[in-house]
């Protein structure tokens, strides 16, 4: 990618758009090295969406139900990647599993924010797997999306306390204005070409 052009991103989500919204606002500075060029969303009338609208950003749908399976799905969905000249993608809060193919397809370039210390607690019940199991510290990681669950490389942790009076809701929101740093902070480490991958680990390289 040459120096003085700026990362094309593509977010893929499922709901509200909190985290599609704080990636809106990083990229807003000048010095950001990224911008939001599209937004998919695997779901029709959510809040994301209309974030996306807002900031004049392009929007697609593209539900499973209209298709005859997921890979014709993902297929659908590389195919407005490609479309849109996009360079990386960000799941965030994307809540359907990715076929093997379309991660493939963008190995290295593709990453996620999770609401749990990986390899802990991963899934879609990581708030409450962390409370019954009755640990003290949680948080949120960002990491490379691989074809197994929960499992790339791990780009950034940050770590939540949990407190006795905690219930799902209270812990989740405090989980969540760590990934509003995280997200913004290591989709800019990937886009200005500051990390590597060394036996899984991700370093972080310093300019």
């Amino acid at each position: 990618m040459p120096d003085n052009r700026k990362a094309r991103v593509a977010v893929l989500i499922s709901g509200n758009g909190s985290n599609l919204q704080a990636l809106i606002d990083a990229a807003a500075n000048p010095d950001y090295p990224a911008t939001i060029e599209l937004v998919i969303s695997n779901k029709d009338d959510i809040y994301g969406l209309t974030r996306a609208q807002q900031a004049g950003i392009s929007q697609h749908v593209i539900e499973l139900k209209h298709y005859q399976s997921r890979e014709e799905c993902d297929e659908a969905m590389h195919e407005a990647l490609i479309e849109f000249n996009i360079d990386y993608v960000v799941l965030a809060g994307f809540m359907r599993l990715l076929t093997p193919q379309f991660v493939n397809k963008w190995e290295g370039k593709m990453i996620n924010i999770h609401p749990s210390l990986l390899p802990s607690f991963k899934g879609s019940h990581a708030v409450h797997d962390a409370l019954r199991y009755g640990v003290k510290v949680t948080g949120c990681t960002v990491h490379f999306v691989t074809s197994e669950m929960d499992s790339g490389p791990i780009i950034i942790q940050s770590t939540v306390p949990v407190y006795n009076q905690d219930d799902e809701a209270r812990l989740l929101d405090r989980i969540h204005e760590a990934e509003y740093t995280s997200l913004p902070l290591a989709l800019q480490l990937l886009t200005s070409g500051r990390l590597s991958i060394h036996d899984r680990r991700v370093h972080i390289n310093t300019l």
